[in-house]
């Protein structure tokens, strides 16, 4: 949603193709599964008539970077925000030096960047996509619900 707002082409990827149809009712503009096309990083490339995207938020991470990577136009921009296959990754060195590909590793921000955010989401009136709401009592049945990976959105606690 934030990338729509600020006039971006959007291609998300997931391996749930409910999540696909839910993410192009959200605005994406492609969606690719990526379990059903493996080179799902030149199929991005594709997308854009061969150029790359310009932006890729990876959340993957190891096992997923390589494809976020060939998924690149030259000079673009990867921010890594996740981790969620494990901490290292082999990385082609040649594909970043020869796309000029820059990395940068993202985390949660300043109060004043959670201001920013409030305010990007009040003046695009955004609506954060919240999958479910759990009682603090029941936060272990919480985190198994994010755990199993079958959320789309927010896992929120009621304190």
């Amino acid at each position: 949603q934030f990338a729509k707002a600020a006039g971006a082409r959007v291609i998300a990827t997931s391996s749930d193709e409910q999540k696909l149809e839910r993410l192009k009712r959200l605005g994406a503009d492609a969606v690719i599964n990526y379990k059903s096309v493996p080179d799902w990083g030149r199929k991005a490339k594709d997308l854009t008539g061969g150029r790359g995207v310009d932006h890729v938020i990876e959340v993957g991470g190891p096992a997923t970077l390589a494809q976020s990577i060939i998924a690149c136009r030259t000079g673009g921009h990867i921010a890594l925000v996740g981790v969620l296959t494990g901490f290292a990754a082999e990385v082609s060195i040649p594909a970043l030096f020869s796309n000029q590909i820059r990395i940068s590793g993202i985390s949660i921000g300043s109060r004043a960047d959670q201001e920013d955010m409030i305010r990007a989401i009040e003046s695009n009136r955004l609506k954060p996509v919240i999958d479910r709401h759990f009682p603090l009592q029941d936060i272990a049945t919480a985190f198994a619900h994010y755990e199993s990976r079958k959320h789309f959105g927010k896992v929120c606690l009621d304190v």
